[in-house]
């Protein structure tokens, strides 16, 4: 079989491998492996080309007759795909986590661009318009840490967070966009260039909508909170 978007393919000494390890349910037939990489079998097909996160390379992995041992299995025979659900609410956790930091240095760093460049005779920062829209990032910003230090709170004292985990994704996601969008544009021709940070977040972070769950799994996740996610016609 293969894998694709295998993150640090290259780079790493092991991976954990979700596969089928029975017959039956989707649900109920996988197991998570410890899978070294340098098993017999397994074959780095290339380097996946991205437009951004140039230093985490990105591979197609083939598997070729590969053969661990049975204690290699993580956990529970066949409860790979509720690990990997449970799993996915730290992560997401992590990614809005490891975002709000990155997005109140760029905002920083934007006001200390704004303040040094001048047009028609003073600071673009006093610009209406720009400092206004500043603040309205820097209180998203700040609304977010907020959901994220809740859903933490939860999830330590052993509740289920899937729901409040969700909407820190799709949040951080598009708030993310929006705040390197907005700075970029502030930055004007410099911000196009590679000579600052502001363009290399409009690359990097991008993907945070895309990786750990789309916004529109996101979405059809809190609709299904909700309660309000249509039933499959049978």
């Amino acid at each position: 079989g293969q894998k694709m978007w295998i993150t640090n393919a290259f780079q790493a000494d092991w991976m954990c491998l979700l596969a089928n390890t029975s017959e039956g349910a989707p649900h109920r037939n996988k197991s998570l492996i410890c899978l070294p990489m340098n098993t017999p079998g397994i074959h780095l097909a290339k380097k996946i080309d991205k437009m951004g996160m140039k230093c985490s390379d990105t591979a197609v992995i083939y598997f070729d007759d590969v053969r661990v041992p049975a204690k290699n299995i993580i956990g529970q025979e066949g409860l790979g795909f509720t690990y990997q659900m449970m799993q996915f609410q730290e992560e997401r956790l992590a990614a809005t986590a490891l975002s709000l930091t990155p997005m109140v240095n760029i905002i920083e760093q934007t006001i200390a661009y704004l303040k040094e460049r001048q047009a028609f005779g003073q600071p673009l920062l006093n610009n209406q318009y720009i400092h206004f829209r500043l603040a309205e990032l820097a209180t998203e910003v700040e609304m977010l840490r907020s959901c994220l230090y809740r859903a933490t709170d939860k999830h330590v004292a052993g509740e289920d967070v899937t729901q409040l985990a969700s909407m820190c994704k799709l949040k951080v996601g598009r708030l993310l966009r929006e705040v390197n969008d907005s700075c970029l544009q502030f930055w004007g021709g410099m911000g196009f260039t590679n000579d600052v940070l502001v363009s290399r977040m409009y690359r990097d972070m991008r993907l945070t909508s895309i990786g750990g769950g789309a916004d529109e799994v996101m979405l059809g996740i809190i609709c299904k909170g909700m309660g309000i996610l249509p039933k499959k016609m049978k």
